[in-house]
């Protein structure tokens, strides 16, 4: 009977733990094979949090790389999350917080309502980055703090620079969208303009990561986090020179249009001006969004950059086209002269001079020095034809963008007979081209255009494409690590000696032609030509756009060359003030003067100048 007892003992025990092993085993089929995927997406989710660092943009220089244009100001979010600390430590962490943050700890208690919420609350805004960086060392003794990146662009040097610059802002989902295999995320900072635009992907930089252990509740383990530091974007050196760009700034002052300066052997951009500008730092507070509205249904259009975005007809600069043109295609000897009776009548229009009573006979020379409508309509009509100026227009580069580097440019306009056709059903007519002749009618440029046109007949036959981005760096070391190279936009078949007479007659323009007294310059030899744009008001009222496009030192190697273009558009009160804006750049570049130093060294712009501060500038006539 005991032996009996004893066995069915055994057997009960035996049973019981053949089903022990039966339940672990259906928990262990449970867990491993039915639900095994979806535990360990669950265990590897748990195992791992890693939380991103943002990279700070990369700053941009001017050309001498030592003037920041742009910096950042350190700023980022702290936050607590008060159910992730363990009970027992809650005090000792939060006083750590305080002691990194500079700050009462009283002041994070008040922010906290609950201990065991798991509500995140901003505990410090604007925390500068040296301070985060602490904190993320010491991320292991500070559970449930945490923070965020709050950039804060500060554009140190302001004005007219904003357009060449640009600003930045949070992404929208309409960019979203655009750049979707682009690695951009909601709530991250994006150039909206300019060159923070232009080159955002060199200035965003790479984001670092703090990754590290928790339980299964989401409780930090006690280990050392994993940390990638964030690598900063890289720092932009531009072609812009502070200087000139104050300088030609100043030289336009508060007169809308616009004024670049450019250097015709490699197609650098000393300086760019449109007026009138904005302050992109507004773009930095929380009124960005009705600040944004302000400007952009502010008259003139102050976020407009007249440079690259608007165009114009190129008026009597385009004489120099014309000029080229007729000297290589030889269909008129430049010593045979034509008569200027102040008109040309054809097709049942007359089509006047601005000299009313004419200039009589006129060459070639001598007609571009009083820049002379009507022997520029005889040739365009006679002797060149719509197809040939419409040829060498975009041989210069009118018509097409110029392939600068900022986001948005104007192609302009070059019309011919298929043109119009496309454009009004109409066919070509002789005026269209008469008009043509002399950058009138239905010609559009932007000022570089213009620049670039004068950087073909210093280069003889060769445009550079314009650029602002000089050397790309190491944000931290200074590195080189891209220098941009200049590059062939265009390209005319023009013979030599035609470019040698272009020059000289260029150059005889500014000591014999309509603006000698206005560049009259002892520093340096300037040549050019001057261009008074027509254009109807609202109450069809005539009005002139004032054009000076230049180049100087006249008799120096190309690569010591610059050129400077500029316009005062004709919604200003007329004061012909283009020449005189152009030899105080001319005069402040070379002789290494402020502003106020080259209108001081300057006899007739000083005179003038004090004309138009006495209000006389009423009685100042139209001029070519």
């Amino acid at each position: 009977m005991k032996e009996f007892d004893k066995t069915s003992h055994l057997f009960i025990i035996l049973v019981f733990i053949v089903f022990i092993f039966f339940v672990y085993s259906l928990i262990l089929f449970n867990l491993q094979v039915i639900h095994g995927d979806e535990f360990k997406v669950k265990s590897d989710t748990i195992k791992s949090q890693t939380n991103k660092i943002s990279a700070q943009r990369g700053q941009i220089y001017d050309r001498n790389n030592n003037l920041p244009l742009v910096v950042n100001s350190d700023s980022f979010a702290v936050m607590i999350t008060p159910g992730e600390i363990p009970r027992d430590r809650f005090d000792s962490v939060v006083s750590r917080l305080a002691s990194f943050l500079e700050i009462p700890k009283s002041q994070i208690d008040s922010k906290i309502i609950k201990k065991s919420s798991y509500k995140t609350v901003e505990v410090k805004a604007s925390v500068p980055f040296s301070k985060i960086a602490q904190i993320a060392e010491n991320k292991t003794d500070l559970p449930g703090v945490s923070w965020q990146a709050k950039t804060t662009r500060n554009y140190v040097v302001t004005g007219s620079i904003s357009h060449v610059v640009g600003y930045v802002g949070e992404i929208t989902n309409e960019e979203i969208k655009q750049h979707y295999n682009e690695g951009y995320t909601l709530g991250q900072i994006i150039g909206k303009t300019g060159i923070e635009k232009q080159y955002d992907r060199l200035l965003q930089g790479t984001d670092g990561f703090e990754s590290r252990t928790v339980d299964v509740h989401g409780h930090i383990l006690a280990d050392k986090p994993k940390i990638q530091p964030p690598v900063m974007g890289d720092k932009l050196v531009l072609t812009i020179d502070t200087r000139i760009q104050t300088l030609t700034e100043k030289a336009l002052g508060n007169r809308v249009g616009a004024a670049v300066v450019l250097r015709p052997s490699d197609g650098e951009v000393l300086a760019m001006v449109s007026y009138p500008y904005y302050d992109q730092n507004i773009f930095s507070s929380d009124q960005s969004s009705a600040e944004y509205e302000k400007l952009r249904t502010t008259a003139n259009q102050p976020m407009l950059n007249r440079v690259v975005n608007a165009t114009y007809p190129p008026a009597s600069t385009f004489k120099t086209i014309m000029s080229t043109a007729v000297l290589n295609e030889k269909t008129y000897s430049s010593d045979k002269k034509i008569e200027c009776e102040g008109y040309i009548d054809y097709g049942g229009r007359r089509f006047k001079c601005h000299q009313k009573w004419g200039h009589g006979w006129m060459d070639l020379k001598h007609a571009l020095a009083e820049s002379c409508d009507v022997y520029y309509y005889t040739i365009g009509r006679d002797y060149l034809g719509v197809d040939k100026i419409a040829e060498y227009s975009r041989n210069f580069g009118f018509g097409k963008p110029t392939a600068i580097d900022l986001p948005s440019q104007a192609a302009g306009t070059v019309p011919d007979p298929a043109w119009k056709e496309r454009r009004f059903h109409q066919k070509w007519l002789g005026g269209d081209t008469v008009n043509m002749s002399i950058g009138q009618g239905y010609t559009l440029v932007t000022p570089l255009h213009v620049a670039d046109m004068i950087a073909m007949v210093c280069n003889e036959g060769t445009i550079y494409k314009p650029h602002i981005l000089k050397e790309v760096r190491n944000s931290v070391t200074n590195e080189l690590i891209e220098e941009v190279k200049k590059e062939v936009l265009c390209k005319a078949n023009v013979e030599q000696n035609v470019w040698k007479e272009v020059q000289r007659d260029l150059r005889y323009v500014v000591t014999d032609g309509t603006p000698r007294l206005a560049l009259a310059n002892k520093t340096v030899k300037i040549a050019g030509k001057t261009g008074t744009g027509e254009v109807n008001n609202i109450k069809d009222e005539k009005h002139w756009h004032s054009w000076m496009a230049c180049y100087a030192p006249y008799d120096a190697p190309v690569e010591e060359q610059v050129v400077v273009v500029v316009l005062v558009e004709a919604v200003n009160t007329w004061q012909w003030w283009a020449p005189y804006a152009t030899n105080i750049i001319f005069q402040g570049i070379f002789a290494n003067q402020t502003y106020e130093e080259a209108v001081d060294s300057l006899p007739y712009v000083k005179s003038y100048i004090r004309t138009l501060e006495s209000g006389n500038s009423a009685g100042i006539s139209r001029q070519e």
